[in-house]
């Protein structure tokens, strides 16, 4: 099989290939025993710039799972790191930066870097080495959307409700397009990086957009977002959570050919909203990862069922593979998903 006839890629364009393609966020690393004894002694952003290690961690859950596609394992705050911002993840609490961006000066200081002078040497060799590898398989290059991005700088680290963020929309607009339209350069040098190395799929994370308003994704982020993804030659994938109050607009003006979806709403709904000329992907809720398998089973057969309202359909999760899955759950889902799909 050519890797232009590989499901993921037919599904992108609108077909319906024989068998339904299955990948998972995040199926690349923490469930995986594997994964837990490769980063013994490594430091997260450390494995993430090691390009062996990143790619057999890439590698892993396609020889595991048997899934349709590999997702470059990485961070969004890689290419951050690469522009030379302070950032370290900490554990049990995610990206923590030394120099938080909240005021004009401080975007006048972080914008004068300039997007183009990212060192995505490490990225591209690990690129090429797992695309050595998947033959046929696609990969899926990553990086995180503008906004999200911005909420982690502008808030120092994780937050729940993201207020500073936010409020820059409004309180310094200016400041807020200058930053966002730095981040989505910066995303895009990430995701350009990822092409031109072997990646012939990306998907654009906007993890922390369900904080938003209707009215301010489409003013503050979408502008930005769509600077990320557009002309970038491959197929694309446009995901956040939280969504469902504007979803219609996660497609970015038909940028995006594929939208997922996250699992608070029913994916013949989400086909509704979304139109008949967009790919689906999603949307099965992680929390059933836990569940008895009968239970999952059901709910798998019942998200693929609502799935055919769309033109296509990438079954997915509704977010990442939480860590404590067992991993076996995740083999019989590509396994019913490949029967029945």
């Amino acid at each position: 099989m050519a890797l232009s006839d590989a499901p993921l890629l037919r599904a992108l364009t609108g077909d319906r290939p024989e068998r339904t393609p299955v990948w998972f966020m995040r199926q690349a690393g923490r469930s995986l025993p594997e994964y837990r004894e490769l980063r013994v002694g490594t430091r997260m952003l450390d494995a993430c710039l090691t390009p062996e290690l990143a790619a057999e961690i890439t590698l892993q859950p396609v020889r595991r799972h048997g899934v349709d596609a590999a997702v470059f394992f990485s961070d969004i705050v890689i290419p951050l790191r690469l522009a030379g911002v302070e950032v370290e993840i900490e554990p049990g609490r995610g990206p923590v930066f030394a120099n938080p961006v909240r005021t004009a000066s401080d975007v006048d200081r972080i914008t004068a870097i300039d997007p183009d002078s990212l060192d995505s040497t490490a990225i591209a060799e690990a690129v090429r080495l797992v695309t050595a590898e998947l033959g046929d398989t696609p990969l899926i290059g990553f990086a995180g959307a503008p906004f999200t991005l911005a909420a982690y700088l502008v808030e120092g680290g994780p937050s729940k409700e993201h207020m500073r963020a936010r409020g820059m929309m409004h309180a310094d607009p200016d400041s807020w397009n200058r930053l966002a339209g730095w981040l989505a350069q910066i995303s895009r040098r990430f995701l350009i990086a990822q092409r031109d190395a072997g990646a012939s799929v990306v998907q654009l994370f906007d993890s922390w957009a369900g904080s938003l308003s209707t009215a301010d994704f489409r003013e503050f982020v979408a502008p930005h977002s769509t600077t990320a993804l557009e002309g970038l030659g491959i197929p694309s994938i446009h995901f956040g959570v939280g969504t469902g109050p504007f979803l219609h607009d996660m497609r970015l003006g038909g940028v995006a050919d594929g939208v997922g979806v996250d699992w608070r709403m029913p994916l013949d709904e989400a086909a509704a909203i979304l139109g008949p000329d967009v790919t689906v992907q999603g949307n099965i809720d992680p929390a059933f990862l836990s569940a008895p398998w009968p239970v999952l089973e059901a709910h798998v057969l019942d998200v693929l069922a609502r799935g055919r309202a769309a033109r296509a359909h990438i079954v997915n999760l509704g977010h990442g593979v939480p860590p404590e899955t067992d991993p076996d759950q995740l083999t019989r889902i590509v396994e019913l998903v490949h029967e029945r799909g």
